[in-house]
């Protein structure tokens, strides 16, 4: 099914058909597919709501970059427009950045949250990240007094260097949104977090180190941390049995 906003004709899907509902909302580049397990879990006793953001999946991305606040109104649009409102809402990663501002902002206190593995809050710089910054300037700098011939075979060479894999995957149409969404910070928003959160979070978590899920419990204030040890950012991937007894119970604990 498809839902327009603006430009954009988001795709979603829907699976069972029960009177409570779950909205997930994925990590960044993650579709409905690699949430199939949980779905066939939870649709047992619950309709299950997922889409694919624009660019992935069967979501166009528009001809213009985007914000996250960009994507928090299409997803408020969305989820208000399709009654969904007092659903449970499951965020992994990207999906916890819009989980945040859907609390945080546009203040979903009577909902539920479950963060899993959130982004939202940006590292602090360090002198490596800072070094490293300014060494990419200068050699960017040299690059504009080689030869035409030669410039964009270096300008190649600093970007497989350089940029992230996540970055480079990227068409380049879309790189600006990721830069948007990566560069915005907000941990502002999460002592206006009125909703209940649950946090579920990877022991090894590179990518939203542990000490996010530690400042976010601290910052939400009705919020529980759950940490599993031994597994990294993908929890619903490593263990899929674990992730779905720990939502179960937390629905049974809310008498959802």
């Amino acid at each position: 099914m498809f839902y327009t906003y603006n430009d954009i004709s988001l795709y979603y899907k829907k699976y069972g058909e029960h009177k409570k509902s779950i909205v997930i909302l994925p990590g960044w580049g993650d579709t409905r597919a690699t949430f199939d397990s949980l779905i066939s879990a939870l649709s047992l006793n619950y309709t299950v709501y997922i889409l694919d953001y624009p660019g992935f999946g069967k979501t166009k991305f528009p001809r213009h970059s985007m914000t996250i606040f960009d994507y928090a109104n299409m997803i408020h649009s969305w989820i208000t427009d399709l009654g969904l409102k007092d659903s449970i809402f499951i965020g992994h990663s990207f999906g916890g950045r819009l989980l945040i501002l859907l609390s945080g902002y546009y203040h979903y206190d009577y909902s539920n949250f479950i963060f899993m593995d959130s982004a939202g809050i940006r590292p602090k710089k360090t002198f490596r990240s800072f070094f490293r910054k300014r060494w990419y300037q200068f050699l960017k700098k040299i690059g504009k007094l080689l030869p035409k011939k030669k410039r964009k075979i270096y300008q190649e060479w600093l970007f497989q260097k350089f940029a992230s894999p996540d970055y480079q995957a990227l068409p380049e149409n879309m790189r600006m949104t990721f830069q948007n969404v990566v560069n915005e910070d907000l941990s502002y928003y999460l002592k206006k977090i009125k909703a209940r959160v649950l946090l579920i979070w990877g022991e090894r978590d590179s990518s939203t180190p542990l000490k996010d899920a530690k400042k976010m419990e601290k910052e939400i204030p009705n919020s529980e941390l759950i940490v599993l040890k031994g597994l990294e950012h993908f929890p619903y991937l490593e263990r899929p049995d674990w992730i779905y007894q720990i939502i179960i119970a937390h629905l049974e604990e809310i008498n959802f």
